[in-house]
């Protein structure tokens, strides 16, 4: 604030003084204008006077203000008096005559000019003076003959000083009153400031675990809108936190019961191996190690694309992303599974595109939106009975932008109450017995946020032979990329 405050005080500071030397000069120049008129009129009004009655302006213009006029000739000012044939009468011959467009003027316009008395800086040999001067209202009755000019010139320096004195005078206090300004600011700011550094203090002393609110009685009233937010901030950081160690205890928990039964059937085998026994029992424990290792590698798998999920620098690495290539590609993968299975599964494609409009594409990360198509046709397996279908769908709105994904079953179907408890990590459908981690909707659910996407569930309804269950249908909606 002081920066802010001090530095354009700074930059002002020589413009300031320049405005008031500009200023200075001014004031100093019109009362010695003023002077320097006074002074042309009485000169003038002594020729007239000495001229009554005897027309000396034809014969030289002598009058008897020879005082006035010798105290006036001195180094500071000078005097001309040019007569009726431009003639120097008296003063000094070195003043220079009026501009030419005033001299050129015939004898009756100069009579105008007489009115006013006109003024103009000059050099006289090299010094720089400022002049006066009028034309008396003479007569001019012989050609030739032009009225009588009367001319008086001061030198710039009691100008000068004036001005210099009143520059002082107004930037003098300036240096005083300046550093005590800056001085008071400061105070000012230090003692207005005293209640942040005060709640600077007390956050720098909280426990790093402590995320409760800060008490904004303390605060000063300009920063509670900035603790407000810091509050708000410390809420969401809590859930999160919460959300986290919740999360990791629930994998621990998950992760141990497929380590205990590693460890308990390769034990098993290693007794029967030691002891002789039963070649079987020795085969059905490395069959139950075989299968809890890849229940274990399938957990860390998905526990790895949660955290791709919830990585934010993943979001800024984006890029066009076929939905219709990859969902074909993923039903693909999946065939041989379904067939082991005793289940139908089928893909749809998108009608084609109107005329003059090319296929739809997504924004976004290709490995996740492909994790989010494995993780729905991957429980729609698990939980759709042998003899049953599963259909991927891809739906294309051109008009309206949007892409949609729809992943359907004919299976047990999802209760209402429990269709957005399914998206929690490590929840399962109540009355299933189906051996999963609990994570794969809740990595779906994520995806969509991280794409700014919708996901629903409803019952799919599905009528056919031996269906005798609702079925699930998942439907995600994506915002389609930018028309390249």
């Amino acid at each position: 604030m002081l920066d802010w405050m001090l530095v354009p005080l700074l930059l002002l500071w020589p413009l300031s003084v320049t405005l008031t030397w500009l200023i200075a000069q001014n004031i100093a120049n019109k009362p010695h204008d003023r002077e320097l008129e006074y002074l042309v009129q009485a000169v003038a009004r002594e020729l007239m006077r000495s001229a009554e009655g005897t027309a000396p302006a034809r014969v030289g213009l002598r009058f008897s203000a020879e005082a006035l006029l010798a105290g006036q000739t001195d180094g500071h000012r000078q005097i001309q008096v040019l007569g009726l044939q431009g003639e120097l009468v008296v003063g000094n011959a070195a003043l220079p005559l009026p501009p030419r467009e005033l001299s050129e003027l015939d004898p009756v316009d100069k009579g105008t000019v007489n009115e006013r008395i006109l003024l103009a800086d000059v050099e006289v040999n090299d010094v720089p003076m400022r002049v006066a001067w009028m034309w008396l209202p003479e007569r001019v009755e012989q050609p030739g003959e032009q009225a009588p000019l009367v001319q008086v010139a001061e030198t710039l320096s009691e100008r000068s000083l004036l001005a210099t004195e009143v520059l002082k005078g107004v930037l003098l206090p300036q240096y005083a009153i300046l550093p005590l300004a800056v001085l008071l600011v400061w105070m000012a700011l230090t003692r207005g400031l005293a209640p942040l550094e005060a709640l600077q203090r007390r956050i720098r002393a909280r426990r790093s675990q402590d995320l409760s609110p800060i008490d904004q009685r303390d605060a000063p009233e300009e920063v509670a809108p900035l603790v407000s937010a810091i509050n708000d901030l410390l809420s969401r950081l809590e859930q999160s936190v919460a959300t986290q160690k919740r999360f990791l205890a629930d994998a621990a928990h998950q992760l141990k019961t497929p380590l205990a039964g590693l460890r308990m059937q390769a034990e098993l085998a290693h007794r029967e191996m030691v002891h002789g026994g039963e070649a079987e029992q020795a085969r059905r424990s490395l069959q139950q190690i075989s299968r809890a290792s890849q229940n274990a590698t399938r957990m860390v798998n998905q526990l790895l694309a949660m955290a791709r999920a919830e990585d934010p620098e993943q979001a800024l690495r984006r890029q066009r992303v076929d939905l219709q290539a990859i969902a074909f590609e993923t039903v693909e993968d999946f065939v041989q599974r379904a067939l082991d299975l005793r289940i139908d599964l089928g893909y749809e494609a998108p009608p084609p595109a109107p005329p003059g409009r090319a296929p739809l594409e997504l924004l976004g990360q290709p490995v996740l939106i492909r994790e989010l198509v494995r993780n729905l046709v991957d429980n729609a397996l698990n939980y759709t009975p042998s003899g049953g279908t599963v259909t991927v769908r891809v739906l294309h709105d051109h008009y309206g932008r949007v892409a949609v994904l729809q992943v359907e079953d004919t299976g047990v179907g999802i209760a209402e109450a429990e269709r957005e408890l399914v998206f929690q990590p490590f929840y399962r459908a109540l009355g299933t017995e189906v051996d999963g981690s609990g994570l794969g909707l809740a990595i779906v659910r994520e995806i969509v946020a991280r794409h700014g996407g919708v996901i629903s569930v409803e019952d799919a309804r599905t009528r056919g032979p031996g269906v005798s269950h609702p079925g699930t249908r998942f439907s995600v909606r994506f915002n389609a990329a930018p028309r390249a």
